[in-house]
């Protein structure tokens, strides 16, 4: 089991200047369901309340869940190796970035209400202020930024 009781996934806690609050997780393929990525994503934000000690939105919670969600499916399903899923909060904004080993960067699709599935990106970017992709030296990144308020 993982640190965080789950399997095939390990961890690390990192803490930066600026109020930047911050935690990683690999998730080893083949060995954790997308189910544990969005429980970590729960558990960080519960910790990672604001100076006021309230927790976070439901709406914020339930859109970090999703955005989780859609960019680790992505990454299981058209990336290779483990996956490493970063989640900070700074400034207003919660930052969900997900690595794999594939160089292939996703293309977003134009919306098409009678496609079924592949439409992970278009969800993502809806419930973002911000979506970056970028191709690495050992694969791809991609990084929601989410409104915390």
């Amino acid at each position: 089991m993982g640190e965080d009781g789950t399997d095939g996934v390990t961890g690390a806690g990192t803490s930066s200047g600026g109020g930047a609050r911050g935690l990683s997780v690999t998730f080893e393929p083949g060995a954790f369901r997308v189910a544990d990525a969005r429980r970590v994503a729960v558990r960080y934000l519960a910790a990672s309340r604001d100076e006021r000690a309230e927790p976070w939105p439901d709406r914020v919670v339930e859109a970090a869940q999703l955005v989780v969600s859609e960019l680790v499916t992505n990454a299981v399903k058209y990336g290779s190796g483990p996956v490493r899923l970063s989640l900070s909060v700074a400034d207003g904004m919660m930052s969900v970035t997900v690595r794999d080993g594939e160089t292939a960067l996703p293309v977003p699709r134009p919306a098409d209400p009678g496609r079924v599935g592949q439409h992970g990106l278009e969800i993502v970017a809806a419930l973002s202020q911000h979506l970056d992709v970028r191709r690495e030296p050992t694969g791809k990144r991609v990084t929601a930024r989410i409104a915390l308020r």
